[in-house]
């Protein structure tokens, strides 16, 4: 048997396209397959342009602490394609293993036949094969790009779908305006299946509400059906079914309160009867690697200057921006330092509208590649023009390694604090260099 890599670097080539939106591909192959997608635990399927990913480690920490097995589908990964897969398993789950991935993408290559499609869609169809094969409670399935053309919406009847925030990104696939993009994102609700949105723009909101009574999908709005704040360091969730004093969310800043209470909101739709105690755990328990990670020891903390706090996000649109400021912010009214941003991007990204929620923040941005992406990426030269544009001060460097050196040799009179963030390619490869890839 090919080893899964390889198959992997064959799969790339099956489709001109990185990128090309559509159902009927992975259609054909499942049905080819025998449909695994008709045998699947009950899916919560999860859209929205940021916070998917941390509303479903808490989902996922919470059902867990209930004692629930729970399938995980996420993307992009990080460091190894096993990331996007993780099974239900005691102990918290495990990631998809060498030799399964590989019999799904052997099985997955040799039923498709050579004919045309993405990767994203035959790997896609390669996960719902495996996960039909191990028992689970649930699936927490996230979206790729979208929602109404995304390959994961092939789930005809899931148990619940959750969208959070909808703002710009992928806009030359989902469209240039919010309330397009909120169409595309609506195309996961299904006719009686709860649907949570959480906290929305006005625009997306009406689009969303629009969509879920077309279709008959029962909704619940953030701010309307409920609410998630911090009270007394505490967070304080309310429904019509009740207040759940919690833990605040261990995944740090405050957009974290609103995916949490997403998070709480679906699953209290789904009439589970889950104890307190696995709404408690799971806030303090949630993991999600490259979202405010805060890197503490590894390579990148050795080559910063010494006493440096170190995060690492995948943040890369305007909205993503916002949140990071805002964090960076809160940060500095609790341990004042001086903010420092290494930063890579893609030639796709609006990076001025990125960088500008740093201005006035920020001290400097060290403008550095995003080398797993090179072609896609735009240069240190690039970002440091976008820095300059919004008011922060800016240098190019030739790696990150070379920017956190440059970092080292100077002198602090108290140590910085230093943001790693712009892509989650970025992330990834700063994740792989620090020696502390997902597990």
């Amino acid at each position: 048997m090919d080893h899964w890599d390889s198959i992997l670097s064959r799969l790339l080539s099956l489709h001109p396209l990185k990128i090309d939106l559509s159902l009927g591909r992975i259609e054909r192959l499942l049905k080819d397959m025998g449909s695994p997608q008709e045998r699947l635990p009950p899916v919560i399927h999860v859209a929205g342009t940021n916070g998917k990913g941390s509303t479903i480690a808490f989902m996922r920490a919470i059902l867990e602490a209930a004692g629930k097995g729970v399938h995980v589908y996420t993307s992009p990964h990080l460091v190894r394609f096993h990331e996007r897969i993780r099974l239900a398993h005691e102990g918290g789950g495990r990631l998809v293993g060498d030799v399964e991935l590989a019999a799904a993408l052997t099985d997955c290559e040799k039923l498709n036949k050579g004919l045309p499609i993405t990767f994203f869609e035959i790997t896609t169809a390669a996960a719902f094969k495996i996960f039909s094969e191990h028992k689970a409670d649930f699936l927490l399935l996230e979206v790729g790009l979208g929602g109404r053309i995304d390959a994961t919406n092939v789930i005809a009847h899931p148990a619940a779908t959750t969208i959070t925030p909808v703002s710009f990104d992928h806009p030359e696939y989902l469209g240039f305006t919010v309330e397009k993009i909120a169409y595309e994102k609506a195309g996961i609700l299904k006719a009686g299946a709860p649907a949570v949105f959480s906290t929305q723009q006005e625009d997306a909101l009406a689009v969303l509400e629009r969509e879920a009574l077309r279709i008959g999908a029962p909704y619940w709005v953030a701010g309307q059906d409920y609410t998630g704040r911090e009270e007394n360091g505490r967070l304080i969730y309310e429904d019509t079914d009740g207040l759940l004093d919690l833990p605040l969310p261990r995944l740090p800043g405050r957009h974290q309160y609103n995916n949490a209470a997403a998070a709480i909101a679906t699953l209290r739709r789904l009439n589970l009867d889950l104890p307190v105690e696995a709404f408690e755990k799971g806030m303090t328990q949630a993991q999600w690697p490259a979202r405010l990670q805060h890197l503490t020891k590894g390579e990148v903390v050795d080559l910063a200057p010494e006493g440096a706090d170190i995060w690492l996000d995948g943040g890369h649109n305007e909205d993503g921006g916002r949140v990071l400021g805002q964090a960076m912010a809160d940060f500095e009214d609790k341990v004042p330092r001086p903010l420092i941003l290494i930063c890579g991007t893609l030639a796709s990204k609006d990076t001025a509208a990125f960088l500008r929620a740093f201005a006035g923040l920020a001290q400097e941005v060290l403008a550095v590649p995003v080398e797993a992406e090179q072609a896609l990426a735009r240069t240190p030269r690039e970002v440091s023009a976008a820095a300059a544009e919004v008011g922060i001060p800016a240098a190019a460097c030739e790696s990150v390694e070379s920017a956190l050196r440059y970092l080292a040799v100077r002198e602090w009179r108290v140590p910085p604090r230093i943001l790693i963030a712009g892509s989650l390619f970025l992330a990834g490869a700063v994740l792989k260099l620090n020696g502390t890839p997902p597990e």
